[in-house]
């Protein structure tokens, strides 16, 4: 994430490449419904929520804490569950030097004068994973993570944020149809980003949660529920004794959680996984569950918000069939998932969504891709798509895409 902040610094021409493909304003296919149309909106319990520091009591032995975050989400929400003689963390923040004294602070403060006894991070990214490593070490404490979360950790912690770009990174922009100022200014700063001399690396063992188990924690039982989609096997934990499910990432309200396909896995298809596991939980889990995100706030009526994430990726899916009734390239299509004209990070993050809807659409067999000279077109090829197609009256899309 900060190698892609980095290289984006001076490359103001990103944006006036995309935003001179399209007058948005002239775009075929106007927005008119929210996500709030297609079901009744989420209860959200809570006005007021904890100053960094600080800790809230949501439920018997589960506190709410926030750390401050730099990025257009300003904040992220962690979660302290008591276990009676300590506690167990779940998600840490980034790292970084005001992240860390606030940890401090929270130490000193809100433990009851208890230890840490396990540290849980519900998936891979830096935001979740970034102080794990040193609160680990300070208490001694086990990192329980997924199998596939902590070794991509790993891999991201490691050779993707210290090499920068490659050529496989090279060929996903090239073929996406990227224009070469992009490519030329990650090339330049390949390699340029390191990590703090004082960073506690993610610890070099853990202990691996998997679908269904269970951890007793404190006089509570909780299950561990996989997702993916965001990420590749993010954990959620769910209380049935205190009605509480921690969501992380997989669920939030709000706003939706990105979904991209990576350069690290450029033929991957991660909305497939995100759409079943929007459906599984919301046909599993009961609707009167508090659930704590990792962004926004806490929030009941997980069931509408399932819905409400399946409509609206099947939205902006019918949405790019409804574009490619001609050749598109992959670029060229950010103005129909995005109100606003994309510039440095936001690219990169807008055009992995893009192209995540398309592998889906290209599963379902609704669009074909071809590569000419190098880039990747796609066309619609569906028969029902004139039956189905609704212009004019698709949801109203995000400004930019979340960077969770």
């Amino acid at each position: 994430m900060l190698f892609f902040k980095t290289i984006c610094k001076d490359m103001e021409m990103c944006g006036s490449y995309i935003t001179n493909v399209y007058d948005v304003s002239l775009l075929p296919f106007r927005r008119a419904r929210s996500m709030d149309d297609v079901t009744k909106p989420l209860v959200y319990p809570y006005t007021d929520t904890p100053p960094f520091g600080k800790t809230i009591e949501l439920a018997p032995g589960v506190k709410w804490l926030q750390m401050p975050l730099p990025m257009s989400l300003k904040f992220i929400n962690l979660y302290l569950i008591s276990e009676g003689d300590g506690w167990t963390v779940v998600d840490t923040g980034m790292r970084g030097d005001d992240t860390h004294q606030l940890w401090w602070e929270i130490f000193n403060q809100e433990l009851d004068n208890k230890p840490i006894k396990r540290v849980i991070c519900t998936h891979m990214h830096p935001d979740h994973t970034g102080q794990a490593g040193f609160i680990c070490e300070h208490w001694k404490a086990p990192l329980y993570m997924s199998y596939s979360e902590y070794y991509q950790a790993k891999v991201m912690g490691g050779m993707m944020m210290r090499t920068g770009g490659n050529w496989q990174m090279t060929d996903y922009f090239e073929r996406s149809g990227m224009d070469p100022s992009f490519l030329e200014n990650m090339r330049k700063h390949q390699g340029t980003w390191s990590p703090p001399a004082d960073d506690k690396p993610l610890p070099p063992s853990f202990i691996r949660l998997s679908a269904g188990d269970l951890l007793t924690l404190g006089e509570n039982e909780w299950q561990v529920v996989i997702g993916s989609g965001h990420s590749p096997e993010h954990v959620c934990l769910y209380c049935k004794e205190l009605r509480v499910f921690l969501s992380g990432d997989q669920i939030l309200p709000i706003i939706t959680s990105n979904v991209s396909v990576q350069p690290t896995e450029p033929e991957g298809n991660p909305l497939e996984g995100f759409l079943e596991s929007c459906e599984r939980l919301g046909n599993t889990l009961p609707n009167d569950i508090l659930v704590l995100p990792a962004h926004n706030m806490p929030f009941y009526g997980i069931k509408e918000r399932c819905q409400q994430l399946l409509e609206h990726h099947n939205d902006r899916m019918l949405s790019l069939e409804e574009f490619c009734v001609t050749p598109q390239v992959a670029v060229d299509m950010l103005p129909i998932l995005f109100e606003r004209a994309l510039d440095g990070h936001s690219v990169f993050m807008g055009l992995g969504e893009c192209i995540a809807h398309l592998h889906c659409l290209m599963k379902l067999s609704r669009i074909e891709r071809i590569l000419e000279n190098g880039v990747y077109t796609y066309l619609s090829i569906d028969p029902t798509l004139k039956e189905r197609a609704r212009p004019g009256e698709h949801m109203a899309p995000p400004e930019r895409p979340i960077v969770v």
